[in-house]
């Protein structure tokens, strides 16, 4: 049953829209908070609420580079959330049903919209 709960926890994560979401971008690069805030129009505390979430399940990792945290992908022990993700359109699509386009500014001091 440790086995079936374990899923379960991972399905309900995958529930949410956002999160969804957030998890099919990344299945091509990793992302910078601050190009989720933009991307989802959502204020900073919310997004890392959302990542928070996921990284507590092991679903992504987080890499601090100075000041600013970038997201990824945790999925190769993870075959149950591979043929979710598989079943997901690309970046191109998740971004256009946004109605965005890929950030074209990386994060660091001049980045408007970056913070720690």
């Amino acid at each position: 049953m440790q086995q079936l709960d374990y899923v379960a926890d991972h399905l309900k994560l995958l529930g949410d829209k956002t999160r969804l979401s957030m998890l099919s971008l990344l299945k091509e690069r990793e992302w910078c908070v601050c190009e989720f805030v933009d991307i989802f129009d959502m204020s900073q505390p919310a997004i890392s609420q959302h990542l928070r979430k996921l990284k507590s399940q092991g679903i992504v990792k987080e890499e601090r580079r100075s000041q600013w945290v970038y997201y990824s992908l945790n999925v190769d022990d993870k075959p149950h959330i591979q043929v979710v993700l598989e079943c997901m359109p690309d970046s191109n699509y998740i971004l256009k049903w946004l109605n965005k386009e890929e950030p074209t500014a990386s994060c660091g001091p001049d980045s408007p919209t970056c913070s720690s």
